[in-house]
């Protein structure tokens, strides 16, 4: 399932992961909020994993929460960037010494790989979760079917998104333009459909709507330039857009400040499904299960 007109370039997406890497943890308020909130929501699913993989893990910062939650549980750090990657085995040093009276955990295992090819044995991982890096897929379809190959029957994946809706006031803002000027997130909906054709059953979708203010504009695009979270967009402006439209972009947003500050709305979407046992097999032929009766 992909957005009609719309190709994300993977290897810009990748560089620029590479670029915000170092200094990632100075913006990742949202990405922490979000994560905080994933947490509550795994609360109330009952799973004891045997493995956890965090796919797009960006520098780890998930990492010591497992740890915590699933004390001795291998987790597995996966990651296309490398230089994510170093920073996750940084901040995982940072967490031995902090929980060294407590006891080691389990080191994990860091992995530079793409989320469409993982270079994991079939049903090897129980649970899957994924903080904000579905919106770097234009189609999200492969790797949800390599997350659900991945996963052991009764494992479950867990993830969060931005939704359509993300940075509505700055797509508005921006004077008409053929180019594509802002990344295009995925329908909540489109997902769910997604999700069962990968395989899973019993998906669950919520979607909340979070609201960051800024004192300056300026202040925003610092935040998207910093995260990497910048247009990545093949039709994306490849020249120096000129005076006229910045100043009608300002312009347009100044309008919406209230009591000094700017919103930048953000849409997150939330999600969990897991792998139930396979209807057929590989080759199409259905599988019949026999069971014992009781006594």
């Amino acid at each position: 399932m992909t957005l009609p007109d719309f190709q994300l370039d993977p290897r810009l997406v990748r560089r620029r992961a590479e670029r915000a890497a170092a200094g990632y943890a100075s913006v990742d308020t949202l990405a922490r909020e979000i994560s905080r909130r994933m947490g509550e929501r795994l609360d109330y699913i009952r799973i004891e994993p045997r493995r956890i993989l965090d796919l797009g893990c960006g520098p780890g910062a998930d990492l010591a929460a497992f740890a915590e939650r699933y004390p001795g549980v291998p987790r597995i750090a996966v990651d296309s960037a490398a230089a994510m990657l170093a920073q996750a085995r940084g901040e995982e040093k940072g967490l031995l010494k902090r929980l060294m009276r407590f006891g080691k955990p389990a080191d994990p295992d860091f992995i530079c790989a793409d989320a469409n090819a993982l270079p994991l044995a079939r049903a090897s991982v129980s649970l899957a979760w994924s903080n904000l890096m579905l919106q770097w897929l234009h189609d999200p379809l492969p790797a949800l079917k390599e997350i659900h190959r991945v996963l052991e029957v009764g494992g479950v994946l867990m993830f969060s998104t931005f939704g359509p809706d993300t940075l509505k006031e700055l797509r508005a803002a921006l004077p008409p333009s053929d180019a594509e000027h802002l990344h295009r997130f995925i329908d909540m909906h489109d997902l769910g459909d997604a999700l069962v054709g990968a395989g899973f059953s019993d998906p669950v979708m919520d979607m909340e709507m979070l609201t960051v203010t800024y004192t300056r504009l300026d202040d925003l695009f610092h935040d998207l330039r910093a995260s990497g979270s910048t247009n990545a967009a093949l039709n994306r402006p490849h020249g120096l857009v000129g005076k006229n439209h910045w100043a009608a972009l300002r312009a347009n947003y100044d309008q919406l400040r209230r009591d000094g500050r700017l919103p930048a709305t953000v849409e997150v979407v939330y999600g969990h499904a897991w792998k139930a046992a396979p209807k057929v097999m590989e080759d199409g032929r259905a599988i019949v299960r026999f069971e014992r009766k009781p006594g």
